[in-house]
């Protein structure tokens, strides 16, 4: 398969490349998300008490929530293999036929971005999830015939930031549908906490949830603000982390009192100044803001929706009044 990457991980087992990786190997590490842990880990009993194979889950919510390590996660507690890979990975039918026939009784394929896949290769995956078989036509024209290939229980694992774009037919086949929600500033901080622990650096709580409050709800924007603000501390030969170098270290990567950054202020600034507050449509902001549709889709706007700063209309965005008092004080 051409670019489509696989990684077989064993149970318990971390890649190469994850070695220093910062991220839960079992529930019972995994911080935050409560509802959708306690589900998830009567399903994974479940299962394991019926010796079953559990039904394909499809994770889904913004970016950087821990979808992809719920995933590994889940390997962990059913201790079987994971196969991971991603949607726009598969070019033509051929490639996910390969990696459904390749898969071992009880093992797990992850697919990210599972939205987009093309339509021709998430058919395929339709008898793949409901019966077990795949269907692959040998040959073209009018001697081709349809082979009927016979495959391994597995459980699929989709995760995507866009659920709306699933088809209907294939969002119907996931039995567990699971949503990550942003994280309250006190999940955050005992996150940051944590990785400030394995990254051998001092911070205590009060600076911790500084940055916990600027992370935008999201672990991954609160441990790569950690490291920053590491790096800025090392420099001034600090031994441990401050609410002032906190401070000091987010100012310079003008982070706001929010968790906005400069890209995030732009938006609303676009949407305030240029259009009046709105409502102004997707592809024009994205055209105004020299941006792709889907980063300002997937990564910009669900915080600030989440925060009541924006809102979505049938008509467009328009900026709520608490989005033009942030840009007044921002400014």
């Amino acid at each position: 398969m051409n670019s489509n990457k696989k990684v077989d991980l064993k149970p318990g087992e971390i890649s190469e490349d994850k070695k220093y990786d910062l991220r839960p190997m079992n529930l019972e590490k995994f911080i935050g998300q409560n509802n959708l842990k306690s589900n998830l880990k009567t399903y994974i009993e479940s299962s394991k008490k019926r010796n079953n194979n559990l039904d394909h889950i499809v994770l889904y919510g913004p970016p950087g929530l821990g979808k992809t390590t719920l995933a590994h996660i889940i390997s962990n507690e059913k201790n079987v293999n994971i196969h991971s890979t991603s949607g726009p990975a598969f070019t033509k039918k051929g490639d996910l036929v390969t990696l459904l026939t390749n898969l071992a009784h009880g093992d797990i394929l992850f697919i990210d971005e599972i939205h987009r896949l093309s339509p021709i290769v998430e058919e395929t995956l339709y008898p793949a999830m409901e019966d077990y078989k795949c269907d692959y036509i040998i040959g073209t024209g009018p001697s081709a015939r349809v082979m009927q290939i016979s495959i391994e229980n597995f459980t699929l694992i989709g995760a995507t930031t866009r659920l709306g774009l699933l088809s209907r037919p294939l969002r119907d086949r996931f039995g567990i549908p699971l949503q990550l929600n942003f994280y309250e500033p006190n999940d955050l901080m005992k996150i940051i906490l944590l990785g400030a622990e394995k990254l051998k650096t001092k911070i205590a709580e009060k600076p911790a949830y500084q940055i916990a409050v600027r992370s935008r709800g999201t672990p991954r924007i609160a441990i790569r603000l950690l490291k920053r603000i590491i790096d800025f501390s090392v420099v001034q030969n600090l031994d441990e982390i401050s609410i002032e170098i906190v401070e000091e270290s987010l100012k310079k990567m003008r982070i706001d009192s929010e968790g906005l950054d400069d890209m995030d202020r732009k938006y609303l600034k676009c949407i305030s100044e240029d259009y009046n507050g709105g409502p102004v449509g997707i592809e024009t902001l994205s055209a105004a803001l020299l941006e792709q549709k889907d980063i300002i889709e997937d990564v910009i706007e669900p915080y600030l929706m989440q925060k009541g700063l924006v809102q979505r209309t049938s008509r467009g965005r328009i900026l709520s009044k608490k989005g033009f008092n942030h840009i007044q004080t921002s400014d």
